[in-house]
């Protein structure tokens, strides 16, 4: 977050209104800077609401400066939320706001007897996995190849939009002596799988993006059959050079569950 920018005002809370739900779209495109094809609608968010998603916003007095967007799921009978989307405007970065929402995201689902909550993320963004995996105690088991599609948004660099699959467990033992106790979960990795800082520049310079492609590919290959060899994501490392690492190992040796019935079945791919 940038000098100017003061939190002290920040209120992380619902959004209910018509109008908050514009201000959503208006701050997706901002972000994202997305064409018209990829923007998620105003009558999503509306739907949302209406059908038991979640509307989470960050507010800098009247003003929203960042939102996440969830919608209910159900998958071989077990229902969970799914976060699509979680945007913070840039001068706001770096403070916190995301793990903010997505802690109220875990508070509201719990009320309402959610125990899980999934969704996609960029196995290429650094920070990004770092918090899902590392702050927020969320694992990995799926890979989805090019899920999206080619998008529009600067920020994919023109590569296939290629994603991890976040769960959260929100009431298992992992997540609950991170988040309640700060005690991150230990993980004896089996596998790593690398990504170089230098993949942002590499994604920004159009000359160079072929280097970030064959990272993609590389770790896509290295991330399915490790998942067909029972291995999970879950730890992450970065080292002084803002390099990333996903550390894998069989995950009911750290899973942290006295008995889990059905967890192993909900998270299977469809």
């Amino acid at each position: 977050m940038t000098a100017e920018s003061d939190t002290s005002n920040i209120t992380i809370r619902k959004c209910t209104t018509t109008a908050e739900f514009q201000d959503c779209v208006a701050l997706q495109k901002e972000v994202w800077n997305f064409s018209d094809v990829d923007l998620v609608p105003l009558r999503m968010f509306v739907v949302a609401d209406k059908i038991g998603g979640q509307i989470i916003g960050s507010f800098d007095g009247e003003e929203l400066v960042g939102f996440a967007l969830s919608i209910p799921g159900s998958r071989g009978g077990h229902p969970y939320l799914h976060s699509h989307m979680l945007a913070v405007r840039e001068r706001y970065r770096n403070a916190g706001l995301g793990k903010q929402m997505k802690l109220l995201q875990r508070e509201d689902g719990m009320a309402r007897g959610f125990e899980l909550i999934e969704w996609t993320f960029d196995p290429l963004e650094i920070k990004n996995s770092f918090l899902n995996l590392e702050r927020l105690g969320a694992i990995a088991q799926r890979y989805n190849i090019n899920q999206y599609g080619i998008s529009s948004s600067p920020m994919q660099g023109g590569l296939p939009t290629d994603r991890l699959v976040a769960e959260w467990w929100l009431k298992s033992k992992r997540v609950t002596a991170l988040l309640e106790g700060g005690e991150r979960p230990k993980v004896i990795q089996e596998k790593t799988i690398r990504v170089p800082a230098l993949v942002y520049e590499w994604k920004a310079n159009e000359k160079e993006r072929e280097k970030a492609k064959e990272v993609q590919l590389r770790n896509r290959d290295e991330f399915l059959r490790a998942f067909a060899e029972g291995l999970s994501v879950l730890g992450y490392e970065r080292d002084q050079k803002g390099n990333g690492a996903f550390l894998l190992a069989h995950w009911d040796e750290h899973w942290g569950y006295e008995s889990a019935p059905g967890e192993k079945e909900v998270s299977e791919e469809e």
